[in-house]
């Protein structure tokens, strides 16, 4: 962010000196020349980063190309990975083609820096450009490829014109970095769904099905329903790649999970769910609620001796939506309830860590779980979800 921060910075700054050097004796506006410029130059930039950060290839860089070459001011510009053409821009497109072999014309043979080439000419009798600055495009460590900035034979280049070139190759080269995190944190969520469902706790499948065969012979029908239910969790735990449901959904299962529960606790076990009907559609990632649920039956209800109370209350807090899962367990330290959040998986469950990672790598920071609880005080899971996140939708 520092880096993107001061890239913009620096391209305004010399977007602003070019345009008050050119347009010094224009009429007063009600905008200083300066003042336009940067304008014009960050609307720029703001129109280029979107494309970028899907990353470098054909297309990102045919629709990003443009806003470049304005942002720059060259009459051309190219785009490449560092092996062919992925874009060109202005005259010359009729022969400097996306997929043409970027060397040695698009990659100079020091294309580790910024390298300003006077001589430039192609094969192209025609081509009007005979001078190139090239900087090379960095995503973090790694090479990307080159941005070049064509200009006419007999224009003199100034320091500011090879700076803008390098500010430029710096804002795409740290978009290129933030897709490749983007990336690197789906698939990393992702392996950690496959993880999670990994982990649906033996312990719960075995008493579950234990359950069931309890009943087959004093109430059929009841041991029916209770297979219909355990059926239909395991399939929702196990189904497809979907990263997210709506509250309600996750809620429906959770229920499903808990009349299994309380087949094998009976009346011993005493739940309450109050949710606001407003936070249904919130949207949470799946199975992040059942997780909470189970930790407190296992270590709450089974550690009090297989008795006790659960309560899952969901409430409106404006922006947000806020979930608590609470028990009468024998609570925890403050120590302990700190190592809950960072130790993953216990006892063959799912860790509540798990569910505090997922929920940060969607909605942020901001937004990890917090465990109320104290010795002999029983334990609150809260969970706070905002109503609305840019890319994170049910499916």
């Amino acid at each position: 962010m520092d880096v993107l921060l001061g890239v913009l910075l620096g391209l305004a700054l010399a977007a602003s000196i070019a345009a008050g050097s050119r347009l010094l004796a224009a009429p007063r506006r009600v905008l200083s020349p300066e003042a336009t410029a940067t304008r014009a130059a960050l609307h720029t930039v703001t129109s280029t980063l979107p494309h970028l950060r899907r990353g470098l290839d054909a297309n990102s860089a045919t629709t990003a190309a443009p806003y470049l070459r304005a942002l720059v001011g060259s009459p051309a510009l190219a785009l490449t990975d560092g092996h062919v053409v992925l874009a060109f821009e202005g005259p010359g497109s009729e022969h400097h083609c996306a997929g043409d072999a970027a060397a040695p014309l698009f990659v100079p043979a020091h294309a580790d820096r910024v390298h300003v080439e006077p001589h430039w000419h192609c094969a192209d009798p025609g081509c009007p450009h005979g001078v190139a600055v090239t900087a090379p495009l960095h995503a973090g460590q790694r090479h990307a490829g080159t941005l070049v900035a064509l200009y006419p034979r007999d224009r003199r280049l100034v320091p500011e014109d090879t700076q803008v070139v390098q500010d430029a190759a710096m804002l795409v080269g740290a978009q290129l970095a933030q897709a490749e995190l983007d990336a690197q944190g789906a698939r990393l969520a992702e392996a950690e769904l496959r993880a999670l469902r990994a982990q649906i706790s033996p312990h719960f499948v075995y008493n579950a099905l234990a359950a069931i065969a309890a009943q087959i012979h004093a109430d059929p029908d009841e041991a029916r329903e209770l297979l219909t239910d355990f059926a239909e969790f395991t399939r929702y735990a196990f189904r497809g790649r979907r990263p997210y449901v709506t509250l309600a959904d996750e809620l429906r299962y959770v229920e499903k999970y808990l009349r299994l529960e309380q087949a094998r606790f009976g009346e011993r076990l005493t739940i309450r769910i109050e949710v606001a009907p407003e936070v249904l559609p919130a949207v949470v990632p799946v199975l992040s609620v059942q997780p909470l649920v189970e930790n407190a039956v296992r270590h709450g209800v089974e550690a009090h001796g297989g008795r006790g109370h659960l309560e899952i209350l969901g409430r409106d807090l404006g922006p947000d939506v806020e979930l608590r899962v609470h028990d009468d367990g024998p609570g925890m330290s403050a120590d302990r309830a700190r190592e809950v959040l960072v130790g993953g998986r216990e006892d063959g469950g799912i860790g509540v860590s798990n569910v505090d990672g997922r929920m940060r790598a969607a909605f942020g920071e901001d937004y990890g779980l917090r465990i109320d609880t104290a010795p002999g005080e029983g334990t609150g899971v809260v969970m706070t979800v905002p109503k609305f996140r840019a890319g994170v939708r049910a499916s």
